[in-house]
């Protein structure tokens, strides 16, 4: 029996909802184990530095600003995210368990992987906020960017993609699938997985266009404005050391937003520019967007500034000090 051919459970004779879907993952390369031996050292460091940066922010009281607030929020976001991620994808290609039941499918992969990779994209527009108040608007910063505006910036972001993706993810449940049930991807990505139904998907057609612009384009068109803002405001600075001095707080973001939006443009220019684009070629693409930018965000961003680095020899001065005290 083929992977299509595997039963399915039907409600009526016009919909059928699958009991399980097939994750294909890559076809024909060889050695391919070795790029799963390379996610769980992805995953590993990922969950090692992202930890890391989780404790010092609460832990440290002088971390405890609106700035370090939303790298919270980021690292929080990168550990769900490939936490929802990686070890699934080991699980199913490094013990070859390729089958996943339907519901499993829609709320543990799909839901949590789109919402934590959204939350990134928003996040970052966050952070392109805080860098545009510090610069073009710097005597007004701490009045502009306070814990409570960051908070409700953040919860927004938080509950509007909670609302999109539920209502992206939740418009497949209505969806048949008497065909082919073979995702074409390394997870149950959303369009690999819709376009296996074989009644109307129309809305979810629809629905995917909106979640894109919403999650990747309005952020990257907001991000590309602040930017614009700040070069402009880095052109009226006399001095060049001072202008230097106030780039160089953007450049570590800037290196987060290529990391993360490259790929994921590129992709789908090529998919507008040309035919088609092999499987291998996009689940490579894919899963490198969705694993590499939660491991270097903490490292780029975070982990080697003077603030944090600080406040990491402050907290082992103070662990060295409680340990000798209680010999």
């Amino acid at each position: 029996m083929t992977h299509e051919e595997r039963p399915a459970t039907i409600f009526n004779s016009t919909f059928v909802r699958p009991a399980k879907f097939y994750i294909s993952g890559f076809t024909n390369i060889p050695h391919v184990k070795y790029f799963y031996v390379f996610m769980c050292f992805v995953y590993i460091m990922t969950v090692l530095g992202n930890s890391l940066l989780l404790s010092l922010i609460y832990l440290v009281k002088t971390l405890r600003t609106p700035k370090y607030m939303i790298v919270f929020n980021l690292a929080l976001t990168d550990f769900c995210g490939s936490t929802a991620l990686i070890p699934k994808l080991l699980d199913t290609f490094l013990f070859d368990r390729r089958y996943i039941v339907y519901e499993a499918c829609l709320s543990k992969l799909m839901f949590f992987v789109l919402f934590f990779a959204s939350l990134q994209s928003w996040t970052l527009v966050t952070m392109a906020f805080d860098r545009f108040i510090a610069i073009c608007f710097p005597l007004r910063y701490h009045s502009i960017v306070t814990k409570s505006a960051i908070a409700a910036m953040l919860l927004f972001a938080w509950a509007f993609l909670l609302a999109l993706v539920s209502f992206t993810v939740g418009l497949i449940d209505r969806l048949s699938f008497c065909r082919s049930l073979v995702v074409k991807s390394f997870f149950c990505d959303h369009n690999p997985v819709y376009r296996l139904a074989c009644n109307d998907t129309s809305l979810n057609n629809i629905m995917a266009y909106v979640a894109f612009f919403v999650a990747i384009c309005i952020p990257l068109v907001l991000i590309a404005l602040t930017y614009v803002c700040i070069s402009i405001a880095l052109s009226r600075i006399a001095l060049g050391e001072e202008r230097l001095k106030a780039s160089k707080t953007c450049t570590s973001h800037l290196i987060l937003v290529a990391i993360f939006y490259l790929p994921l443009v590129g992709t789908n220019i090529a998919s507008v520019a040309t035919t088609s684009i092999h499987p291998n070629t996009r689940i490579i693409n894919s899963t490198l967007t969705h694993t590499i930018p939660a491991l270097l965000n903490p490292v780029i961003y975070s982990l080697k500034t003077e603030e944090v680095l600080n406040s990491i020899k402050k907290l082992c001065r103070t662990s060295m000090v409680n340990l000798t005290a209680n010999k």
